[in-house]
């Protein structure tokens, strides 16, 4: 298990950007696989963008509502994650949870969320 703390989220204009981070309580070195996720009001939680360690690189994953326009980085030395969310739209208002994963298999680990909200 590990601990999670997302920051950096607030409020914007669409078409603005904003970059959010998930420190982590543990090197991340070696978790298996880190995202983020997002709810809005009345809908169900939906990954947004993960990235899972392989033997020699890292393999990440968007939804398709975010490709070409969000970035998950992960810094093994900060042991920290990142969402670089740009050309942001209303409808990506929603609150954001980072999730890790430690091993293949594992209970996920949640963090308690940040609020994203894209109006003018």
């Amino acid at each position: 298990q590990v601990q999670l703390v997302e920051s950096g989220g607030g409020l914007v204009q669409p078409g603005g950007s904003l970059r959010l981070s998930c420190a982590a309580s543990r090197s991340i070195f070696s978790i298996y696989v880190m995202g983020w996720y997002r709810q809005a009001p009345g809908k169900q939680r939906e990954l947004v963008a993960s990235i899972t360690s392989g033997s020699s690189t890292n393999y990440v994953n968007y939804v398709d509502s975010v490709k070409g326009r969000f970035t998950i980085s992960r810094d093994s030395a900060k042991n920290a994650v990142y969402l670089q969310m740009n050309s942001l739209k209303p409808e990506d208002t929603a609150l954001y949870y980072c999730r890790a994963v430690v091993v293949a298999g594992g209970l996920p680990s949640w963090g308690q969320g940040t609020q994203v909200t894209v109006s003018s």
